[in-house]
């Protein structure tokens, strides 16, 4: 292995990492049609404020997503890796 592929290999890693936690803390679908049956103990503004939340997460999701797959690209693309027989 390279020094290019190590690098790479470890920020791939740290992204991987990083998708994972970002998909573990958002909120399923299901919580806000729960807590409507459950009944409303949730005022006006902390409503927002996890609907806000869970917007950033699932924009920060798509981007690390993103990076993800650009990693992936980028590992197969580069000269010594290793290819599927």
């Amino acid at each position: 292995m390279t020094t290019v592929q190590i690098v790479v290999s470890i920020i791939y890693f740290i992204v991987a990492l990083a998708l994972i936690a970002v998909v573990m803390l958002q909120s399923g679908k299901s919580a806000g049609l729960s807590g409507a049956i459950a009944g409303g103990a949730d005022t006006f503004l902390s409503k927002n404020k996890a609907k806000s939340a869970d917007a950033r997460l699932a924009k920060m999701t798509k981007w690390v997503a993103i990076v993800f797959m650009l990693l992936t690209l980028v590992l197969c693309l580069l000269p010594g890796a290793p290819t599927a027989a």
